[in-house]
């Protein structure tokens, strides 16, 4: 898969009033080079038009579009990837149904990370590096030692996140992370892509 730096996800619920489209095209203007789709909430008809929506800005900026936890919708709208979380559907069956698409798989503990290596998945999320209010099943922060773990373990890609901020995210990248992903952090900013501008400089050494 392609490489990437700086991983956004959806959150509408922390931008009232402003469209999600007009939010992530501003976070790819910043310097947002993934994005993914994520929604637990919305009716099958609305999934399907914003994620139409997604796939089209991404397009258009010529950058991967990845689903979470979808695969009929990544493959009605031609996204460029799923990701799966531990208790979505397993990797081997996902494969078979996506080809040769992107798979991320979200991953708690080095096993994890291992197993999804093994099987092969194209890039791992690490974390929740710190607490996060992001989604309604998360799990308890793994903290910076896991983060240690994998650079040292794994060898395709990874992406830390979970609750990571501005403030913090130095301490992740000394940790061994190349690549991060936010979410509440950059959409719910007066700036997003000033904010995104600022992961990106912290991600070069310039922050």
């Amino acid at each position: 898969m392609r490489d990437f730096r700086l991983y956004a996800i959806t959150g509408e619920n922390f931008h009232p009033g402003r469209e999600l489209v007009e939010v992530m095209e501003q976070a790819i203007i910043g310097g947002a080079d993934i994005i993914q789709y994520r929604d637990k909430t919305s009716g099958r008809e609305d999934r399907l038009r914003k994620a139409k929506a997604l796939r089209e800005l991404t397009r258009k900026y010529d950058i991967p579009f990845i689903v979470n936890d979808d695969v009929d919708l990544a493959l009605e709208v031609d996204a460029d990837g799923i990701h799966l979380g531990q208790g979505d559907l397993p990797l081997e069956e996902a494969r078979r149904r996506v080809g040769d698409k992107v798979i991320g798989i979200s991953t708690h503990a080095i096993e994890e990370a291992l197993l999804a290596q093994e099987q092969g998945a194209d890039y791992i999320g690490a974390g929740p590096v710190y607490a996060t209010q992001t989604k309604a099943d998360v799990v308890d922060p793994v903290g910076l030692d896991y983060i240690r773990e994998v650079s040292r373990q794994i060898t395709i890609p990874f992406v830390a996140i979970g609750g990571i901020k501005l403030g913090n995210v130095d301490e992740v990248i000394e940790a061994g992370a190349t690549r991060v992903c936010a979410i509440s952090e950059i959409v719910s900013s007066d700036d997003v892509a000033g904010a995104c501008r600022a992961f990106i400089d912290k991600l070069e050494g310039k922050g």
